[in-house]
């Protein structure tokens, strides 16, 4: 058993220092910006827009500037704050040329366009240096650090562009050497971060073709709560080139496109170093592939009238060709299964991620140091999912007491009433495969229960199924997306949502007497990609809800999908996702220790956030609160109704959510949608009511209030790390109250994934110089005090094929298949027990005489909520992964008229 992680995280280095870098910093100064803006059409519904688009430049400059380490944020808002930071002074003459043919492409608000300024920053390059603002000198300290009046250390705002470009062109400076091989990387920046990929790609041969693929790290900078020091996080993983396209390129949208084209400018130090980051995308008005905005692509050959490079269409009909370098440049299309399959597989093991991490570590010396390995804080990694008596040599009884317990579950959550389950199939082998999982997993005798005039019927300890079965139809056929772009988007896909609707009710007849379900077998999303929002599973959602049933979905089987045991395994989950919307499920048994009261409820909170790119490209926010209450009261999951201030059955909440009528905060929804000013803070203080109101409710009884802080802080902004302060909660603009206030006796922990964001470290298990692995359990440092933990799972079944030693980036002569394996590595969790009963909190509530808590107890025990039943371990622990999926039934849809979008 491993006592030890390491995660791949560095924290500035208090033996060495600051990390002083002599830059040149570049401003637009007030009356650059001011000409630049004043050529800006108005933004829509605007006077005067508010920012110039400098995005677009940024990423050009990033990709043709030698010297241009990173760029400000905020300089399309102020022409006093910085723009450009360098290495060395960019010539007028490259810097005017770029700034120029991106001017060139905004026009004034008469819509005309005279041309001066272009001719001005295009001209002789003593013209030139009279239109732009000099640069001027800054020894910028790259470890500058604020800390936190919760004594959270914080980089400096700047760092957070500006560190990792500088840790990613270190790194690149030498090459990184492992099985006799040197890889070395290139420096891909974007608005989205950082990263350095391994280039020239490498290569694997397999079916008689070659696929590609290269070496990816991402680099970001983090904070950890009450941390001493900031992190920089550098994640690795494999970045796959798509050469054999197998879709069409309509199924393209937003596809990224790596660009090496060498600058077109002598004397260039930066040689080598970078890689553009340009997006390409298929036009359904043109009908043809075109690049997107913000591209590079679309600039260069304006600057560099020598080469010529390659159209969209181009790269598309020969990715290999220009992967592998054509005229002096080379692109590559980033792989997405949407292209096709690919033979090499994503991901990397714990072996080569040390190894990785040993070189970034030497990299990064002096002035970062490894952040400290973090050890295990208990041995009970694992609650208890059976009662004692079954023994884990005895895999029937373990099964049969499992089933015993659904159904036992499944009882309290019906509460006498009958289910009625509706099958929808396509193929007989997944109805039939269906109706012979469900016996098994309630623990009732196989076989298909009683028959009826109508289908199928089992009864068994109070709990009724009753189960009807109809072939699939039109029901599951592609939306009839209406083709017309002279009315919004959302407008069309809602009337298509209203005529499935209308031939669900067709069919379907009255609503169920009992709990009513459908299982529902429709082809997996890919099959849509064509054609975007034709994909018909969000609008049987919202059809089979609005008649008062929950629904879950099956796939058809896809290629090499048809064995008959992968069809019982699918059944089975089917089955048990269908029993978790209803409510059907309870929080395991706790090992923790007496340290935990007895009756403990738990608390999820989520916030569900749709964007105009949302499932019915309708903007919508909810809050979803989530009640677990194990031992012997009901059992089953209830969820916060906000319209009626009160908890009901989980399935209650999940049809309530899917309502339209029942708009969570409708003062501000069309506020929200108009994109009009100050919504936001409206709708901050809205959550922050909602989420206080939850609270209200929850003081008569000790709590466990789980939240992922990154999440819930778009609504609630003092879940910053930087605005945490141990045992107090912040909302608004109003002073930290102490936790007691909320409750007494409640806890809250804070927990937090990659977010999307890289905002938690990778990491692996090791005990020496040479034994790497995985390790499942609760860790943190040593540190007194400690109130962040670290939850790590372990590997499903499906996952554990690959050995952890695999070498994937230079296979040796023994492991020539390396690369086409897919490396799973379980995420880590941080937990931050923001909230307990501490001696401090104890004795600020007159409680001094009450035993402390110990901040250790309670990390495990949200860890030990991240199992349950059959399930690999959770991402998240229970009655948040409940939360989160309750937002798969917030699925708003335009009612009104407006202009195409």
């Amino acid at each position: 058993m491993y006592r030890t992680i390491r995660t791949v995280a560095y924290e500035p280095d208090p033996a060495h220092g600051a990390w002083q870098e002599p830059l040149r910093v570049l401003r637009l100064g007030d009356g650059l910006h001011a000409e630049l803006l004043r050529r800006r059409p108005p933004a829509h519904g605007e006077d005067r827009p508010a920012r110039l688009p400098v995005r677009h430049l940024n990423s050009l400059l990033r990709a043709t500037a030698p010297g241009v380490l990173a760029t400000g944020r905020e300089a399309g808002v102020d022409g006093r704050l910085p723009w450009l930071y360098a290495r060395q002074v960019v010539p007028p003459e490259v810097l005017a040329p770029v700034l120029g043919t991106w001017a060139a492409g905004l026009t004034g608000p008469d819509g005309e366009d005279d041309g001066t300024l272009e001719e001005e920053l295009l001209a002789d390059p003593a013209a030139a240096a009279v239109s732009l603002p000099p640069w001027e000198r800054e020894h910028v300290d790259l470890t500058e650090t604020v800390i936190s009046a919760g004594g959270t250390a914080e980089p400096r705002q700047r760092l957070y562009n500006l560190l990792p470009e500088a840790v990613a062109f270190r790194l690149a400076e030498s090459p990184y050497r492992t099985g006799g091989t040197s890889l070395r990387f290139r420096v891909v920046s974007s608005g989205k971060g950082v990263e350095l990929v391994s280039w020239p790609p490498q290569q694997y041969e397999r079916r008689g073709r070659t696929w590609y693929y290269s070496a990816r790290l991402t680099v970001t900078v983090q904070t950890v709560p009450f941390a001493p020091r900031f992190r920089v996080y550098v994640a690795t993983g494999v970045r796959r080139w798509a050469t054999h396209l197998e879709a069409a390129p309509r199924a393209l949208n937003g596809a990224t496109v790596l660009l090496d084209a060498p600058l077109p400018w002598p004397e260039n130090q930066d040689r080598g170093h970078r890689i553009a980051e340009n997006a390409l995308g298929f036009d359904r008005r043109a009908e043809r592939l075109v690049w997107r905005r913000r591209s590079p692509a679309l600039l260069l050959p304006e600057l560099d009238i020598i080469r010529r490079y390659p159209e969209p269409g181009e790269l598309f009909e020969s990715p290999e060709k220009w992967l592998t370098g054509h005229r002096g440049l080379a692109a590559g299309i980033v792989y997405h299964p949407v292209l096709g399959p690919h033979e090499v597989g994503p991901g990397l093991m714990p072996r080569e991620r040390s190894e990785l991490d040993a070189w970034v570590e030497a990299g990064l010396r002096p002035m970062l140091r490894r952040a400290g390995d973090l050890t295990r804080v208990t041995r009970h990694n694992t609650p208890s999912l059976l009662p004692r008596s079954v023994k884990r040599t005895e895999p029937d009884t373990r099964e049969a007491q499992k089933a015993m317990l659904r159904r036992t579950a499944l009882a309290r959550a019906l509460h006498g009433r009958p289910l009625d389950i509706e099958i929808v199939w396509q193929t007989p082998r997944t109805r039939d495969a269906l109706l012979s999982a469900l016996p098994g997993v309630i623990g009732l005798p196989p076989g298909g229960g009683t028959a009826t005039d109508d289908g199928h019927r089992w009864e068994a300890d109070g709990v009724l199924i009753r189960v009807r079965t109809r072939p699939a139809g039109e029901l599951v056929d592609a939306l009839p997306v209406s083709a017309n772009r002279n009315r919004r988007r959302a407008l069309r896909l809602a009337e298509a949502v209203a005529g499935r609707c209308a031939l669900v009710t067709g069919q379907v007849g009255a609503r169920p007497t009992g709990v009513g379900v459908v299982i529902a077998e429709i082809a997996g999303k890919d099959r849509y990609a064509a054609a975007p929002d034709t994909d018909p599973k969000h609008a049987l959602r919202i059809a089979w809800a609005r008649q008062g049933r929950l629904v879950q979905f099956i796939n058809l089987p896809e290629d090499g999908q048809a064995g008959q045991a992968g069809l019982e395994h699918r059944a089975k989950w089917t089955w048990l996702d269908a029993f978790r919307q209803l409510g059907a499920i309870s929080p395991p048994a706790h090992r923790v220790g007496a340290g935990i009261p007895g009756d403990l409820q738990y608390v999820g909170l989520w916030t569900v956030r749709h964007t105009r790119k949302g499932p019915t490209k309708c903007p919508a926010r909810r809050i979803v609160a989530v009640r677990m209450r194990p031992g012997r009261e009901s059992g089953a999951a209830e969820g916060w109704d906000t319209e009626r201030a009160e908890w009901v059955p989980y399935p209650q909440l999940l049809l309530a959510l899917a309502d339209p009528s029942r708009e969570a905060d409708p003062r501000h929804k069309e506020e929200r949608e108009s994109g009009e000013r100050g919504a936001e803070q409206r709708w901050q203080a809205e959550a922050e009511r909602q989420i206080r109101a939850v609270l209200f409710q929850l003081r008569e009884r000790p709590t466990l209030l789980l939240v992922s802080s990154g999440n819930l802080r778009q609504c609630w902004p003092r879940l910053r790390n930087g605005a945490l302060s141990r045992d107090t909660l912040g909302f608004g603009t109003g002073p930290d109250q102490r936790a007691a206030v909320y409750g007494a006796d409640l806890r809250v922990v804070l927990v937090r994934d990659a977010n999307g964001r890289g905002e938690v470290a990778d990491w692996y298990a090791h005990d020496s110089l040479t034994k790497v692995g995985f390790a499942e359990g609760v860790w943190a440092s040593e540190a007194p005090d400690n109130r962040v933990f670290a939850s790590t799972a372990r590997r499903p079944h499906t996952a554990a094929g690959s050995p952890k030693d695999l070498i994937k980036l230079v296979p040796t002569a023994k492991s020539r298949t390396a690369p086409g394996k897919t490396a799973w590595n379980p995420a880590l969790l941080e937990m931050t027990v923001l909230g307990c009963l501490s001696e401090q909190a104890l004795a600020r509530s007159g409680r001094a005489d009450a035993v402390p808590d110990r901040p250790a107890e309670w990390a495990t025990l949200t860890h030990q909520l991240r199992y349950h039943d059959d399930y690999p371990p959770l991402a998240l622990p229970l009655p948040l992964h409940l939360a989160r999926l309750a937002g798969e039934y917030v699925l708003p849809l335009a009612t009104d008229e407006g202009t195409a979008s």
